[in-house]
């Protein structure tokens, strides 16, 4: 531990795995209390139970909907109230459905708008007053890659749609928290390796190889902890006079043209 955190209640959206699993664990080990969610019950229970056997402080909330804006509101009140405070909000829970424009359902459409932009402003309007309470915090969002250039390998036109919302409510967050002390930064990933990617990462379409894996300068694919290196820095002190920054995690591979 180096204690980066010591002292912050960090409230973490979908930490069941993957990247959430991950920030919960570091996010503790490096101080924080920690107040987590996941809509799988099993899974909550598992990140819980994984940081507390590291020595970690953390309560995880198993079975809560935040596309559903009072499940969303119920839950930040319970979280706040685990520690008696908050300092970060890392709004990391995102689910999205895919497939081409003229063949994405308008269903499946409105579940990745509810599912990975309408849960952010839930839980950022919800936490907005205990955050005003606070005197200020953090506020880390994550946006996309795909929402700032075109995706080649697979159609997302849903997913980034909803993640280009999340950065633009990110600036937004930042004028009007500013006064109130509360920063908000938003982190935009590349391809990272997790539970979902995996099986498609060993054994990469051809396509995807070539206009994606091949062309990533640093010469890998992501792992979560390097998405929560970033979160780290702008949820701790070290990021005080640092809001509004989009920081992309993605090996340099979005500056090719």
């Amino acid at each position: 531990m180096t204690g980066r955190l010591d002292g912050k209640i960090a409230l973490i959206t979908g930490v069941g795995g993957g990247i959430g699993g991950t920030a919960a664990a570091m996010f503790a080990a490096e101080g924080a209390r920690v107040v987590g969610c996941d809509l799988d019950e099993a899974a909550a229970g598992r990140t819980e139970a994984a940081v507390r056997a590291a020595g970690g402080e953390i309560t995880v909330h198993g079975g809560v909907d935040l596309g559903d804006a009072g499940q969303a509101e119920a839950w930040v009140d319970r979280a706040v109230a685990t520690y008696d405070g908050i300092d970060v909000l890392y709004n990391n829970a995102s689910t999205q459905r895919f497939g081409s424009l003229d063949e994405l359902s308008v269903a499946d459409w409105d579940f990745t708008m509810r599912n990975e932009l309408d849960l952010v402003y839930y839980t950022v309007r919800a936490t907005w007053p205990h955050l005003k309470a606070h005197g200020g915090g953090s506020i880390v969002n994550v946006g996309s890659i795909a929402a700032t250039r075109g995706v080649e390998f697979m159609p997302q036109n849903a997913h980034s749609a909803a993640k280009g919302g999340v950065i633009a409510l990110t600036l937004q967050l930042v004028v009007e928290g500013g006064p109130l002390g509360i920063r908000a930064n938003v982190i935009s990933p590349g391809l990272v390796e997790t539970p979902n990617t995996a099986p498609m990462l060993a054994d990469p379409p051809d396509r995807m190889r070539r206009v994606v894996l091949d062309r990533i300068p640093l010469g890998r694919h992501g792992r979560p902890e390097d998405v929560v290196n970033a979160a780290l820095y702008l949820a701790s002190d070290e990021s005080a006079w640092v809001s509004g920054a989009h920081l992309v995690v993605d090996g340099g591979g979005s500056v090719l043209g």
